[in-house]
């Protein structure tokens, strides 16, 4: 998945729950701009603040560890 498929699914998911940016950026501990640059695809966020981002909008994350 891609930085901007990763925005567009938060982005999507905050719409669905009529929540602003500004609601979920505070919750999240993070500003307004960084939230609007993550659903953009623009930021590169930790995985701290996508845990943070996820838990409120009740989404999952799952991380696969491919073996080389």
């Amino acid at each position: 998945m891609t930085k901007e498929e990763l925005g567009k699914k938060i982005k999507d998911r905050r719409n669905t729950m009529s929540l602003s940016q500004r609601q979920l950026a505070e919750y999240a501990g993070i500003s307004v701009v960084t939230l609007s640059q993550i659903e953009s695809g623009k930021a590169n966020p930790s995985f701290e603040t996508l845990d943070e981002i996820f838990h409120f909008l009740n989404l999952e994350m799952l991380v696969t560890i491919k073996k080389s």
